[in-house]
């Protein structure tokens, strides 16, 4: 055995890695005598204890065998010839660039028009703060308890007092099912429904729900969004279990479904054995009149309705929820009743509170003036701007479209934004890389004009922001 040197501060751990170096390299060889933890201490200048540690963790990582009154012995290791160990230079992993922190993303603009929830200054810190506080005061221990697969009752007591009052949809808590987002749940509707089904995704639209059907196992049919919604003509060509829409208004075009073409989608779901995913992502934030009639409250066997947290709190929370058809709550049982629920049970409790305080709404109301001033502001600016454009706006959620028809394409657009400080997409950003079904000529039409067509975003906009878009216009 060559000389060892144990100049490290842990010389147990040294003598280990030089005798396991000199057994992978051959230098001792399978089935060769170790010298006496004596004679090795003795030879090395360090404690018969150090060595022991030293032969034990060889022995517990199989390097060395044990013969009772004869020693301990190399073992055969098949090591490939090129393994080489790290050295001192190389002990630690080269440094990965970190992805650039969303405030230098802010710094590089002046506003951003594509970002899809509310400022952080608006986020209610005190009353979430003060309501932990009373989660950890009441709840203590219970804290820490496994969370039922569904999630914590109290929770789906509220949210379903919550749907009632907000949506006027009258559901079971039980069958209302707590999710980390919508992107979770998204995956958990392919296993209820069976991987390998088609699910009709609305197109354009954002880009996230298609993609993550096909990760989970579905394959999706892109069904062209008309003025009323989706095609619903394409629709009942498919052989699709579901069809994902938002029906109170679609992103990104901001299309409303009226009550003729709901009620078509209701009556193909019921004759094709199917179901109707709604998401109703932004029905809190309606600027004009009350939020509209949900297909949940039209059709409760038939609709499987999904809402989040994250534009009216934060998307970093995860929360989410759905409601399940009776038929599909007892097959999710089945599926995870074994399973625990992964959103934390201490945020669930904070959430629960918030909306039986009517701290949650409240919330809402106060977003809402903040967006109706926002969006105020920021018609005025367009019509200023570029007095012939046309403007898409039902007054519904916290974005609209509009339309440039001098420009050259969506691309030009979003350079001429860029110079200002803007960032911001258009229409033509929102559709599949897969060919649409053929729409005739209307659909065709409706294509070349999504190239001029810029979706305005304006849910993390501030009045500060539109100060300095102001100053530089002006300029």
């Amino acid at each position: 055995m060559r000389k060892i040197d144990l100049n490290g501060k842990n010389k147990y751990y040294t003598l280990y890695k030089s005798i396991r170096g000199e057994i992978l390299s051959g230098r001792i060889r399978a089935g060769e005598r170790l010298p006496s933890k004596r004679a090795l201490a003795q030879e090395t200048g360090v404690s018969v204890v150090t060595v022991q540690l030293a032969y034990e963790q060889l022995l517990a990582e199989g390097y060395i065998t044990s013969r009772q009154r004869s020693g301990y012995f190399a073992e055969n290791i098949d090591c490939p010839a090129q393994t080489q160990f790290p050295t001192p230079k190389h002990r630690y992993p080269r440094h990965i660039p970190m992805p650039m922190p969303e405030n230098a993303e802010q710094q590089r603009y002046i506003l951003d028009l594509v970002k899809g929830y509310a400022p952080a200054e608006l986020f209610p810190f005190s009353t979430w703060a003060k309501l932990m506080r009373t989660v950890l005061a009441d709840c203590g221990e219970h804290l820490l308890e496994r969370v039922p697969c569904c999630g914590d009752i109290q929770l789906q007591n509220a949210v379903a007092a919550y749907l009632y009052r907000a949506r006027g949809i009258s559901v079971e808590p039980q069958h209302i099912i707590i999710g980390a987002g919508a992107e979770h749940l998204y995956g958990v509707l392919v296993q209820l429904l069976g991987r390998g089904k088609l699910f009709a995704a609305e197109a354009p639209c954002y880009g996230k729900i298609p993609a993550v059907y096909t990760l989970y196992g579905a394959e999706v049919a892109h069904v062209a969004v008309t003025e009323a919604g989706i095609d619903l003509d394409e629709v009942e060509k498919l052989s699709a279990s579901a069809v994902h829409v938002s029906p109170s208004h679609q992103f990104p075009t901001g299309a409303v479904m009226p009550a003729s073409a709901r009620s078509r989608l209701i009556a193909w779901a019921n004759k094709s054995d199917g179901y109707i995913i709604e998401d109703d992502y932004d029905s809190e934030f309606r600027l004009e009149g009350k939020p509209l009639q949900s297909l949940a409250a039209l059709c409760p066997d038939r609709v499987i309705y999904i809402n989040t947290f994250s534009k009216s709190l934060a998307p970093s929370m995860r929360l989410g929820y759905m409601v399940l058809p009776p038929a599909l709550y007892g097959e999710y049982l089945r599926l995870y009743g074994q399973s625990a629920n992964i959103v934390p049970l201490f945020e669930q409790k904070t959430l629960a509170l918030m909306l039986d305080g009517g701290y949650f709404e409240r919330l809402i109301s106060r977003l809402k003036n903040h967006y109706r001033g926002i969006r105020k502001r920021i018609l005025q600016m367009l019509c200023e701007l570029c007095p012939e454009c046309e403007i898409s706006d039902n007054g519904g959620g916290a974005h609209f479209t509009v339309k440039f028809p001098r420009a050259q394409s969506g691309l030009q657009i979003k350079q001429y934004a860029e110079k200002l400080g803007i960032k911001i997409k258009c229409l033509c950003d929102y559709l599949p890389q897969a060919p649409l079904p053929k729409a005739g000529v209307e659909y065709a039409e409706r294509l070349h004009s999504y190239q001029k067509t810029a979706v305005i975003n304006y849910s993390g906009v501030t009045h500060a922001r539109l100060d300095a878009i102001a100053v530089k216009l002006r300029k």
